[in-house]
């Protein structure tokens, strides 16, 4: 969600839920959806809901509505009526015969009439958000579309991981933002390297060195009498309780390809250091990280990010083998090893696109195709990385799944006052 409305009366918040689903909400959605439970083939009209409705949002609704021309848009949630009013008439140019008159629905709890009444959902609402509007999603017998990360904190990880379970007992397609995945070029180039062609992985480093994302606006230009929440929200990025910060947020992509790279095990532990060199009045992200992951086998993959105007800008990625490396640089996928190779250009698919188009295949299909415990586990090297720059600590794996930290309280209401806290100091900021 984007730029808040302050005069938008709002429900309590409530971020994450842990109960746990039991059969007979398994079988209310069976019998309330049985096209969508039952593991057939669903020939029949969909019906999309979108929560969220900034810029990623109006990206994703158009790739679902792009591939299948059967479904249509009903619902969309936002905080902010221009976000949610711009997206409607946005998609309605481009899909006039599947965008009508969709049902607006603001605030913070607007997801759940969506939810209820959608039959494919669309969350691309501020991460923090996600655990629990997944969760609602998938009891509610709802497949989903869920852009990463998936979570800001162990807490939300672990009930994302309990979504995902419930989500294959249910067979219900879940479908992650993780793009690159969906890459064809990536996806040759890992195949490869995963069999083989550059000898055995023995580390990584990946780049995302770029500008500032939403820098945070000074505190003048905060309007009178809005609540802290609602100031947040209107500027998530800056805030890890909604965005994870920068490095779980952005470079969780590069990231995410570090955990491809070594076939999604899991490492051992993690040092890092990271902090903020450019002021910024208010928020509590930092602007720079670097993360050194151990795995098994004395493998050591890294990761250095940076958003800071005026800097070298890079986003690549250095594979190397016992027997050669794998180079993904200036959009290039290469191979220099037992066999030197590099990916035809006709393999550089719309990577967004193909996210849908394998989420609509499966639905109509009846195979359900789920992508919740990877996209999990790769949110949550970002989080352990993060983890480990805030407090100076080396950070095991187990340390990391199993931490207690809650980044907001769950009963938060729009006007509350809320102080998320200041900037991480390593050394300081201890591990919870």
């Amino acid at each position: 969600m984007s730029t808040p409305n302050p005069e938008t009366t709002i429900t309590p918040l409530t971020r994450r839920r842990f109960a746990q689903a039991g059969a007979a909400a398994t079988a209310g959605a069976a019998v309330a959806f049985p096209h969508i439970a039952s593991g057939q083939g669903n020939k029949s009209p969909l019906k999309l809901g979108l929560i969220g409705c900034g810029g990623r949002g109006r990206g994703a609704a158009n790739q679902s509505l792009t591939a299948d021309k059967d479904v249509t848009l009903t619902m969309v949630a936002d905080v902010s009526d221009a976000q949610a009013s711009g997206a409607i008439d946005q998609l309605r140019k481009r899909f006039p015969d599947q965008v009508g008159n969709p049902e607006k629905l603001l605030g913070l709890d607007a997801y759940k009439k969506v939810i209820e009444g959608s039959d494919v959902v669309i969350l691309t609402t501020p991460p923090g958000f996600r655990p629990q509007m997944l969760r609602e999603a998938i009891e509610a017998g709802k497949h989903v579309f869920c852009e990463k990360p998936v979570a800001v904190d162990a807490p939300g990880i672990r009930s994302v991981l309990e979504s995902a379970k419930l989500a294959k007992e249910k067979e219900l397609t879940l479908i992650t933002g993780f793009c690159w995945r969906y890459h064809n070029a990536r996806r040759a180039l890992f195949e490869k390297v995963h069999g083989g062609a550059i000898g055995e992985v023995n580390g990584m480093f990946a780049t995302y060195y770029t500008g500032p994302v939403k820098p945070m606006p000074p505190a003048q230009n905060r309007p009178d009498g809005i609540g802290d929440v609602a100031w947040q929200v209107g500027n998530w990025y800056n805030f890890s309780w909604l965005s994870g910060d920068s490095l779980v947020e952005q470079a969780v992509h590069s990231v995410d390809k570090i955990a491809w790279a070594m076939q999604d095990v899991a490492p051992l532990s993690a040092v890092a250091t990271g902090g903020r060199q450019i002021p910024a009045e208010g928020g509590n992200i930092y602007d720079h990280f670097h993360i050194a992951y151990d795995y098994p086998g004395q493998v050591r993959c890294h990761l250095g990010s940076r958003q800071i105007a005026g800097c070298y800008g890079e986003n690549h990625d250095y594979i190397s083998g016992t027997e050669g490396n794998a180079l993904i640089v200036r959009g290039q996928c290469i191979i220099r090893g037992k066999e030197n190779w590099r990916a035809d250009s006709e393999l550089n698919n719309d990577m967004y696109q193909a996210e849908h188009d394998a989420l609509y295949k499966s639905i109509r299909e009846g195979e359900a195709k789920n992508d919740g415990e990877w996209m999990a586990n790769s949110s949550m090297l970002a989080i352990m990385g993060r983890m480990a720059a805030y407090t100076g600590e080396k950070i095991t794996w187990e340390q990391a799944m199993n931490s207690e930290e809650d980044l907001a309280p769950d009963d938060l209401k729009w006007d509350d006052d809320f102080d998320p806290g200041a900037t991480p100091q390593p050394g300081k900021t201890k591990f919870i």
